[in-house]
């Protein structure tokens, strides 16, 4: 913990480098992704504060749609799409995922009983290799699942109908730093 305490205190040093982000944000990218601490957005993109708008989820879950019992992730893609009017979304899954680790291999999640209430959001159960720690195969199909359910939410659907919205399934490499994105011509995760 010092360690991040001691940058904590030098960060705000530098003053200049930030009163432009008081001004407000216009990011064009919301990034939706794990919870997981190895993996980070600005670290994989580039990006600078301000620059993208972040979901962060056990599991990069996005949950259904429901106008019942609205959810916080529902909350957070309304806003970046309806007031922040990003242009692109990403669902970033990762290699090495404990979520859909369990989920793959059907793990008992009794004694953390959020959490398995959690991954239910996450059907159908992805497929893969349970023997397989980067859980690749499970990890990309349920990246796509992801990002269908994206497209029930009514804000994305009428901007996608609009052609106003990008949507973009990448799978991070934990172990590499490689990113593959989705190229729905050819049902693959390739290279970008």
């Amino acid at each position: 913990m010092q360690p991040l305490i001691d940058n904590a205190r030098t960060f705000g040093q530098r003053p200049e480098e930030f009163a432009k982000l008081a001004e407000g944000q216009s990011p064009q990218v919301l990034f939706i992704t794990c919870s997981d601490s190895r993996v980070v957005p600005a670290l994989i993109t580039g990006a600078r504060p301000g620059q993208l708008f972040e979901l962060r989820t056990a599991g990069n879950i996005v949950p259904p749609h429901t106008s019942l019992h609205p959810t916080s992730e529902a909350a957070t893609i309304e806003y970046a799409v309806e007031v922040l009017g990003v242009r692109d979304i990403v669902v970033c899954g990762h290699s090495h995922c404990g979520a859909v680790g369990a989920l793959v291999r059907g793990d008992d999640l009794t004694a953390v009983p959020a959490v398995r209430d959690w991954l239910a959001h996450a059907t159908p159960r992805p497929a893969g290799v349970a023997e397989d720690p980067e859980v690749a195969e499970g990890v990309r199909a349920h990246v796509l699942t992801q990002l269908l359910r994206l497209r029930s939410y009514p804000c994305v659907e009428r901007k996608l109908a609009e052609g106003r919205l990008g949507l973009h399934a990448w799978y991070y490499e934990v172990h590499t730093g490689a990113v593959r994105a989705h190229r729905p011509q050819t049902d693959t995760f390739e290279s970008l």
